[in-house]
């Protein structure tokens, strides 16, 4: 893979560009244009659109993968406070972004796992990853007795990806914060039966 200077240019302005337009609606001159160069550098680099959009998928994903080892897979923390670092730090993304974007991943996922297999099954693996950090996290607190007796670790794990996401697109469509503080306070106060724990870590 070619990892010039140029290449991760396209790959920032196509993030930019789809984040808010999706990526049907993303055309090659439009990017050509915000990133100023030539459509043969573009074919230097990618194949194709698609392999456009894979190396995009694979730059947000290694993003995402630090943020969530920094918060819910930062050791230094309680288990609980390392979820709510990791809700805290997205929601003041989405906040410094007027609420405008969201999830690129989540994005994606919704868009293009219908029309392209091979978007499919990667994003279907990005997402399993960060699955098994909320999964491995909620077992530190279930080590810890701080979860309900007999809790399913995984299915949590699952609930706290796809209702994470949900809340996440559905603040994108009211610019608000609500629907992040509501699923906030009814997965710790409600589900885990817990207080919504203070949160000190400073990633983001």
């Amino acid at each position: 893979m070619k990892r010039t200077r140029k290449r991760e240019d396209l790959i920032r302005v196509g993030r930019e560009i789809i984040v808010r337009q999706g990526f049907n609606a993303t055309g090659l001159s439009d990017i050509l244009a915000a990133a100023e160069v030539p459509k043969g550098s573009f074919y230097y680099y990618f194949e194709s659109k698609e392999d456009f959009g894979l190396a995009i998928i694979e730059d947000c994903a290694c993003e995402y993968e630090e943020r969530l080892s920094t918060t819910v897979g930062n050791e230094s923390l309680p288990p609980l406070e390392r979820l709510n670092s990791y809700f805290e730090a997205s929601m003041s993304d989405m906040e410094t972004n007027g609420f405008e974007t969201g999830c690129l991943i989540g994005n994606l996922a919704q868009e293009l796992a219908p029309q392209n297999e091979l978007f499919r099954d990667r994003l279907d693996q990005i997402l399993t990853t960060w699955e098994t950090y909320f999964t491995d996290c909620l077992e530190v607190a279930d080590e810890l007795e701080l979860l309900q007796p007999e809790a399913d670790t995984k299915s949590l794990a699952r609930f706290i990806l796809s209702g994470w996401q949900g809340a996440m697109l559905r603040a994108k469509v009211i610019r608000s914060p609500e629907p992040l503080q509501t699923f906030i306070h009814i997965l710790f106060e409600r589900v885990l039966g817990v207080p919504i724990p203070s949160s000190k870590s400073t990633a983001g």
